[in-house]
């Protein structure tokens, strides 16, 4: 008899299964914040069961604390001084490699189930969730809403999916019989145990601390390991919100809590000693090439799946529908100001100019036109607010001040403060727009974090297409876009995409952007060029996080 959260939410798992199979649209967790989805009072719930975490010490009951720790910096300017326990790395791995025990032990069908409970459970937190993410990260309120709650749950249910099935494959017993021809068959009784590779650990990013936490965090929960949460040091409350849900979902289960816990590390050495510890075998890691880099080079017991840095880019030939294409990339390179790791960063352009249904553009006509969209779409003051969101990092504040000082090229476009009447502490920044030829490779290839972005002028639309495939073989890319009338170019580049192996987005004009993906359809990464070595998320994302062992007897 299967276990009863998994029949509890086999109607929903059997509908993953299917979207997967379809790449279809399909979402069991409600993307809009309405009242008649999550209940009359759950924007009001959610808002004071955040501020109830304000100025006090999160509460966990993890093993081995030693201490607290907490200095979150909100890019609004609201205090937050939360205090989070500090745990010494060994007691949470030594406490993880316990509790798999008996997660081993309740089978794929019950781990499946606890975590699509679990799943359910953190859907209902949304709001709280949500003004959690907003408030760490500095998203607008509608992203972190979506990406931090509905849309981040979508992408853990997928990786839930994706383990069922795989482990599913696994049969617990076979009856072996072998002819013998006049002899007696050969007859064995076999047994297949699926147990995880040990324990995993999470390291969250600073803008994304749901979206791109979970997809890991599920993958391996779901296929039998002890997971730990590394939080980044400046977006720990949505970490911990969900860790402790997380681990009340497993005690009411009659399981160990310790089976999920959070790692609140307050110096560097502590991250570097969890991490190369030998008990753990997997870590999903989203930041920056430094850190990405030593941890593939350093953590060799474990499967590192890694996401770092890339240049996304955007190769225009022509396009029939001038202005939306303008609006389009207006929207693209201003949401969330651009911190974003599938944002486009170099944007392609022939030096003689684009064909229109406005009739030809030159490049410079190009450039000022796109400034124009952006300054447009900005024009409004709730409008820009809620996309732009607040400035995540005073690293990112310095590159968008040197873009504007003309560091990286010729300013199309400058970057200006706004002031969120809301929110007045907080560091508001429009995009900055820098025009360049493609001989000046150092100042756009190369990521360069935040609302930045370059119209690079190629000598023609094939030249483009070779930059593109070349950028992103060589220094990666999550996401790359093309406009053109012409199928001939089209297809030209989407056999550089396979080539460079990146996603490609092909004349979008309408409510769908090259930085947005979706979960159960769109793959995030292919894990073929040096952005991100996995994707979120398919077979390989699951497959190598458990082993079967088997054992055989003669019958």
């Amino acid at each position: 008899m299967s276990h009863p959260l998994f029949e509890k939410h086999r109607a929903t798992l059997d509908a993953a299964l299917a979207a997967i199979s379809t790449r279809a649209y399909w979402s069991p967790f409600n993307e809009m914040p309405s009242p008649k989805v999550y209940g009359e009072s759950a924007a009001d719930d959610g808002k004071r069961a955040f501020e109830s975490h304000l100025g006090k010490r999160f509460e966990m009951d993890q093993p081995g604390q030693t201490g607290w720790h907490g200095g979150e910096h909100s890019p609004y300017g609201i205090a937050l001084e939360v205090q989070y326990p500090v745990c010494s790395p060994q007691a949470l791995i030594d406490a993880g490699q316990k509790a798999m025990e008996s997660w081993r032990d309740i089978g794929a069908d019950g781990r499946t189930g606890v975590c699509m409970e679990m799943l359910t459970r953190l859907n209902q937190h949304s709001f709280e969730l949500a003004h959690a993410v907003m408030m760490s990260t500095g998203q607008g309120w509608m992203m972190a809403f979506q990406a931090g709650g509905p849309h981040a749950q979508d992408r853990g249910l997928e990786s839930v999916a994706y383990a069922w099935r795989e482990q599913s494959f696994i049969p617990e017993t076979a009856h072996w019989e072998k002819p013998q021809g006049k002899n007696p068959p050969l007859v064995m009784k076999k047994h297949f145990q699926i147990v995880g590779r040990g324990v995993g650990v999470v390291i969250g990013c600073g803008t994304f601390p749901t979206w791109n936490t979970y997809p890991g965090l599920f993958a391996a929960l779901a296929t039998g390991n002890a997971v730990i949460v590394k939080p980044h040091s400046n977006a720990i409350l949505p970490a911990a919100i969900s860790v402790r849900l997380l681990r009340s979902v497993l005690k009411e289960s009659g399981l160990d809590p310790n089976l999920v816990s959070l790692c609140v590390a307050a110096e560097r050495d502590t991250t570097r000693a969890l991490v190369t510890h030998a008990a753990v075998r997997s870590i999903d890691f989203t930041g920056g090439n430094a850190f990405g880099q030593w941890l593939l080079d350093h953590c060799r017991q474990a499967q590192v799946y890694a996401e770092l840095a890339g240049v996304n880019n955007i190769v225009i030939d022509s396009t029939d529908a001038y202005k939306a294409m303008m609006r389009n990339l207006a929207f693209t390179l201003s949401l969330y100001s651009g911190q974003m790791c599938t944002t486009s960063q170099a944007i392609f352009v022939p030096a003689g100019g684009i064909q229109t249904d406005e009739g030809p553009k030159s490049f410079d006509e190009v450039c000022t036109d796109l400034a124009k969209a952006i300054e447009g779409f900005l024009s409004k003051p709730e409008v820009a607010h809620a996309v732009l969101g607040a400035m995540q990092s005073m690293d990112t504040v310095k590159r968008v001040e040197e873009a504007n000082n003309g560091a990286y090229g010729r300013v199309v476009l400058k970057s200006n403060s706004l002031q969120n009447p809301e929110f007045p502490k907080a560091d508001v920044r429009t995009p900055v727009l820098i025009a360049c030829d493609a001989s000046e490779e150092s100042a756009y290839m190369e990521e360069r974090f935040g609302p930045i972005s370059f119209v690079v002028k190629t000598a023609n639309t094939a030249a483009s297409i070779a930059l593109s495939e070349r950028v992103t073989s060589t220094h990666g890319a999550l996401t790359a876009g093309v406009y053109s009338t012409d199928a001939k170019v089209i297809d030209a580049m989407t056999a550089a995409t396979w080539r460079s192996k990146v996603a490609l987005s092909i004349n979008l004009t309408g409510g769908v952007f090259v930085n947005q993906s979706a979960a159960f359809s769109d793959f995030h990464g292919t894990g073929g060029n040096p952005a991100a070595n996995a994707s979120y998320a398919d077979t390989a994302f699951v497959a190598n996080r458990f082993r079967v062992v088997q054992r055989r007897y003669h019958a």
